[in-house]
């Protein structure tokens, strides 16, 4: 591994030792960095979603902004707005950037806020830039938006629009942990209350310069990927648009709308931070099976005949990863 590589590699490390049991979520968190990429993470409270977010940033020492989403939420309090000011007795608008010029930025409940508000989010998620009045802004170079949402609290929430989902380069689902996790939860706990812990200011000194994530993303295009595992990739994203050519399995009853171009894209490039991350320089296939249910998960549609069966993404998933042929 070269010094990125390693360097990336301790900065998950050093983030599950605050995270217990999440490792999915962290690594994930890495490859959205790494991809220049925005994640949204879906679980249920106290699945320490919004600790995994500022351990990052903490660890990054990157400037960190958190916005918690609701439904009187208005777009200026996101991007910020134009404020008044006389300047040597003459009037002038002077703007006051928002929480979203930030470099980790936590939507907190982003399917809280209304439509005008996502449609803020979404400009600075697909341009990296925001506009206030004729002004276009630029967001800074290291960028992520990481979303959260609740999957049972469904009152008072807008859906995220498909072109919003379909912005997030991967969407995590944040489970409860097993009971050694749970066990290894409670003695952390226990060491921060009697300040046995890292504390804030001993992880600012251990943080990962964030040059280091640009000169990764550099070298993320030198990852070869063969006509094996391009093939494979379309193969899996058609499978989502023209599930009938699998007649052995129920896939055209399940899926309403396939996946868009932004998947084969997304599966590409998160396969090839994955290779990175375990110090290769070439993709093999189970670097793609292993991003695939995080990718793909978010960027279809269920059928109603699917959701009428209790059929979820992730048994669809499943299924596609059984009967999708490799190569």
């Amino acid at each position: 591994m070269n010094e990125n590589q390693t360097a990336l590699n301790q900065l998950i490390k050093q983030t599950e030792e605050t995270v217990i049991g999440q490792s999915h979520v962290i690594k994930t968190l890495v490859i959205g960095l790494l991809t220049n990429g925005h994640i949204l993470l879906e679980g249920l409270p106290g699945t320490a979603k919004t600790r995994s977010v500022k351990s990052l940033a903490m660890l990054l020492n990157a400037p960190f902004g958190r916005i918690q989403f609701t439904p009187d939420l208005l777009p200026s309090d996101v991007t910020g707005t134009d404020v008044y000011q006389e300047i040597d007795g003459k009037p002038q608008l002077h703007f006051q950037p928002g929480p979203i010029f930030n470099s980790i930025v936590l939507a907190d409940e982003v399917n809280r806020a209304p439509a005008k508000v996502q449609a803020a989010l979404l400009e600075a998620m697909a341009e990296g830039t925001i506009t206030v009045g004729k002004q276009t802004h630029v967001l800074p170079d290291i960028f992520m938006v990481l979303a959260t949402q609740n999957p049972i609290e469904q009152e008072g929430t807008y859906p995220l629009p498909e072109a919003q989902m379909d912005r997030f380069i991967m969407k995590v689902t944040v489970d409860y942990p097993e009971d050694e996790a749970e066990k290894e939860i409670i003695r952390l706990v226990r060491m921060e209350e009697l300040g046995a812990s890292v504390d804030e200011t001993q992880m600012a000194n251990e943080h990962i310069a964030t040059e280091r994530i640009l000169q990764a993303r550099r070298e993320l295009p030198a990852v070869e990927v063969s006509s094996m595992v391009e093939n494979y990739i379309v193969k899996l994203v058609m499978a989502t648009r023209q599930p009938e050519r699998y007649s052995d399995v129920p896939l055209s009853q399940w899926i309403n709308i396939g996946a868009s171009p932004r998947a084969s894209i997304a599966l590409d490039k998160c396969a090839r931070a994955n290779a990175w991350l375990a110090g290769r320089d070439y993709v093999e296939i189970d670097d793609v099976r292993e991003v695939v249910p995080y990718v793909l998960g978010h960027r279809f549609s269920l059928s109603y005949d699917a959701l009428a069966d209790g059929v979820d993404h992730q048994q669809v998933i499943d299924t596609l990863l059984n009967v999708v042929e490799i190569g």
